[in-house]
C-alpha cells in the first residue's frame, strides 16, 4: 500500500477494475453481449511500449501520483509519532517533501533501468513495523515533555536533537537492510527465496501489518469519532456504493464537438475524496467554532487551524539532499528489523510484475528483468534511507489498479508521474498543505485502509486448500503469535535479558515485529509439516504468477535496456552470466516481429479517443 497490496499485486482498496473506464454498454441484451463487454474490458488503449500525446501522459500521470496519495501520506504521519514529531507540523511537512521527492527518482529510475514497467514506486508499509518497532525500544522511546504540545519548542536545539537522532539511526539501518535487497536482486537470488515461499508465508506476514497498526489508527481516529466515522463512511460509499454511478463531464472531439462522457469519478478517486470531504467540512467546523478550540476539550485535534503556520513557514521551494538531517548512524538491532520488512517487500514486488504485465500488454517479465527490478528497489531504498524519509520504496499495487481502469499501460505515463513527484517534492508548500489533514480524518482513513492491508493478506490463502487442517493450523497459529507475542514483549520490555546489550535489541526488536513472527512461523511450518504443493498452493502460486496474456509485444521490447545498451552488451559472451542482463538480441526484433504485433494489437483496439480518457483522469 503501498497501502500495502496482495502479494499477486492485484489487492487494490481503490479501485474496482471489473468496471469500464468510458461509457458502458446497456447489459440487457444477454449473455453475448456480457461476453463481447469481458471482451472489450480486455482492450488497451496505449500498450506498455507506446508514446500517448503530451498533454495525455501529464494527466495520467496526475492521476498516478493521486492513486499512490494515501500510502505516501500516510507513512510519514505515522513515522511522526515515532521520531516525537507529533507538534512540528514544518518537520513534518519536509518529510512528505522527501518522501515525493525520491518516490519520484525511484520510479524513474524502475521504468527506465528497472522492470521497465509502468510500476510506480512510492513508501512502503513493510518497512514501516520495524521501523516503530525499533523507535518503541527503551534506548528510542520519546521523552514525557515531546509528548505535551504546550512544552514543546519546535525550533529549539534540544527538541532537534531528539528527533534528529532518532531519524540517523533509522536511516543507517534503512540504508544498510537495503544493501541486501541490492545483493538479492542483482545476483539472481530471488529466484532462490520464492521457491520456499507460497501463500501460507505471505498470508500471515502482510496481514500482521495491518493488524499491528491497529493501535495507531485507533489513536487518531479516537480525537473525534464522530469525524472518523465520517471519513470512513465517505470511503465506503464513493468506493463501494457509488463506484459503477458515472458522472458526465463535457467533452470536446473533432467529431462529435462539444458533448459529455460519463467518468466513473467514484471508482477512480475515492480515497481522495473522501478525505478532501471530510477535511473541508473540518475546515467550515472549525471557521465557525463548532470544533472546540481548548486543547483540553474532546475534539480539538479534528480543528484544521492547529498547524496553519505550517503552511506559511514553509518555503515555497526546498530541495531534498542526502544527509540533510545529519549523519546516518546504524543500529543492529534495527538492521536486523529492516531485513524482515525487505524480504517481504521483494515477494510482494515479484507478484506486482506479474500483475503490471498482464495489464499493460506485456509478456510475463523474464528473470532478468525480475532480478533487476528487485536490485533497483533496493537502490531505491538506500536512496531513501540516504535522503532520510524514514522509510523505504516498494512498487505499488494502486498504480497496477489505475491501469485496468484507464486501459493505458505506456510506460511513459509512469515517466511522467515520477516527473510530477519530483516537483511536488521541490514545493514545500505542498507538503506542509497536507500536514494540516486533522488527525480524526487521517484516522479515518487509517482504518479502512489497515483493515483491506490485513484483508488483502488474508486473501493469499485463496491458492491454498483451507480445507486442509495442515493449512489451517499454521495460518490461525503463525496470525496468533504474530499478535500474542509483541503485546507482551511491549508489556515486559525488560523480560528480554541475555547479558549482551547488542543481542537483547535485536531480539526486542524482532519479537516487537508482528510482521516478523508470523511470517517466520509461517515460513517454518509451512517448510517443515509433511504436505503435497497443491495443498501448499505452491501449484495455484506458480501458476498465477506464470499465465501468459494474450495480445502481448515481444519480450525483447518491453524488457531490454534502453539507450542500445542490451545490443552493445550482447556482444560479449560473458554476458550470459550476468543475471540481471538479457542473453541475447531477441530474433523477433528485427523490424517486424514485435512492431507487427503491436500494430495488430493497436489495430483491434478501434478508435478510442484521447480526449475521453484526459477527460475521465482529469479528476
Amino acid at each position: 500500500m503501498a497501502p500495502e497490496k496482495n502479494s499477486n499485486g492485484l489487492g487494490n482498496y481503490a479501485f474496482a477494475r471489473e468496471g469500464r473506464f468510458c461509457d458502458l454498454p446497456d447489459t440487457q441484451h444477454g449473455e453475448e453481449l456480457d461476453m463481447s463487454m469481458e471482451s472489450d474490458n480486455n482492450k488497451l488503449v496505449y500498450c506498455v511500449t507506446d508514446v500517448p500525446p503530451w498533454y495525455l501522459c501529464i494527466i495520467l500521470g496526475i492521476q498516478h501520483c493521486l492513486t499512490a496519495f494515501g500510502g505516501i501520506i500516510a507513512i510519514p504521519l505515522i513515522l511522526s509519532q515515532g521520531l516525537c514529531l507529533q507538534f512540528d507540523g514544518i518537520t513534518q511537512s519536509h518529510l512528505i517533501s522527501t518522501i515525493f521527492f525520491v518516490s519520484g527518482v525511484c520510479t524513474l529510475l524502475q521504468v527506465t533501468f528497472g522492470i521497465r514497467l509502468p510500476i510506480l514506486q512510492g513508501a512502503t508499509f513493510t518497512l514501516l513495523a520495524p521501523s516503530m518497532a525499533m523507535l518503541s525500544t527503551p534506548e528510542w522511546q520519546c521523552p514525557a515533555w515531546t509528548q505535551n504540545a504546550s512544552l514543546v519548542n519546535t525550533s529549539s536545539t534540544e527538541f532537534t536533537e531528539v528527533w534528529q537522532t532518532r531519524m540517523r539511526a533509522l536511516q543507517g539501518s534503512i540504508m544498510v537492510g537495503s544493501l541486501f535487497q541490492v545483493f538479492v536482486g542483482f545476483s539472481g537470488l530471488i529466484g532462490l527465496f520464492m521457491r520456499f515461499i507460497g501463500p501460507l508465508t505471505i498470508a500471515p506476514t502482510i496481514s500482521l501489518i495491518g493488524l499491528s497498526l491497529f493501535d495507531s489508527a485507533g489513536t487518531s481516529a479516537g480525537n473525534h469519532w464522530g469525524i472518523s466515522t465520517m471519513t470512513i463512511a465517505l470511503i465506503i460509499l464513493f468506493s463501494q456504493y457509488l463506484r459503477h454511478i458515472p458522472v458526465p463531464f463535457p467533452t470536446y472531439s473533432k467529431e462529435k464537438k462539444l458533448h459529455t462522457s460519463n467518468v466513473y469519478v467514484f471508482q477512480i478517486l475515492p480515497v481522495l475524496l473522501g478525505i478532501t470531504l471530510s477535511w473541508l467540512i473540518c475546515y467550515i467546523l472549525t471557521t465557525y467554532n463548532v470544533l472546540p478550540s481548548e486543547p483540553s476539550q474532546y475534539g480539538y485535534l479534528a480543528r484544521t487551524d492547529l498547524k496553519g503556520d505550517a503552511i506559511s513557514q514553509a518555503p515555497w521551494f526546498r530541495f531534498p539532499y542526502p544527509g540533510q538531517w545529519g549523519m546516518p548512524t546504524v543500529s543492529l538491532a534495527g538492521v536486523i528489523g529492516i531485513l524482515a520488512g525487505v524480504i517481504s517487500s521483494m515477494i510482494e514486488s515479484v507478484g506486482d510484475y506479474h500483475a503490471c504485465a498482464r495489464l499493460s500488454g506485456a509478456p510475463p517479465p523474464p528473470k532478468h528483468a525480475i532480478n533487476r527490478g528487485i536490485g533497483i528497489e533496493g537502490l531505491g531504498s538506500l536512496l531513501a534511507g540516504a535522503w532520510g524519509t524514514g522509510n523505504g520504496t516498494t512498487s505499488y499495487s494502486e498504480n497496477i489498479g489505475a491501469l485496468g481502469i484507464t486501459k493505458v499501460g505506456s510506460r511513459m505515463v509512469i515517466v511522467a508521474s515520477g516527473v510530477l513527484m519530483v516537483v511536488m517534492g521541490v514545493f514545500g508548500k505542498v507538503g506542509a498543505i497536507f500536514t494540516t489533514i486533522p488527525s480524526p480524518v487521517v484516522g479515518g482513513m487509517f482504518m479502512v485502509m489497515f483493515g483491506v492491508i490485513s484483508a488483502t493478506g488474508v486473501s493469499n490463502l485463496q491458492y491454498a486448500d483451507m480445507n486442509s487442517s495442515r493449512n489451517i493450523l499454521i495460518f490461525g497459529f503463525s496470525t496468533f503469535s504474530g499478535l500474542v507475542i509483541p503485546n507482551w514483549i511491549f508489556k515486559n520490555p525488560t523480560a528480554i535479558a541475555t547479558g549482551v546489550v547488542e543481542l537483547d535489541q535485536v531480539l526486542q526488536v524482532l519479537l516487537t515485529t508482528s510482521m516478523f513472527v508470523g511470517g517466520f512461523f509461517g515460513f517454518m511450518l509451512d517448510n517443515t509439516i509433511p504436505g503435497s504443493k497443491h495443498e501448499r498452493g505452491i501449484l495455484a502460486w506458480n501458476k498465477a504468477h506464470d499465465d501468459e496474456s494474450s495480445n502481448t509485444l515481444e519480450s525483447g521490447e518491453v524488457y531490454n535496456l534502453p539507450f542500445g545498451i542490451s545490443s552493445y552488451l550482447s556482444s560479449f559472451s560473458w554476458i550470459r552470466y550476468i543475471p540481471f542482463c538479457p542473453p541475447s538480441e531477441p530474433d523477433s526484433l528485427d523490424g517486424s516481429g514485435a512492431h507487427t504485433n503491436a500494430l495488430e494489437l493497436k489495430q483491434s483496439l478501434g478508435h478510442a479517443e484521447p480526449s475521453q480518457i484526459s477527460i475521465g483522469v482529469a479528476m
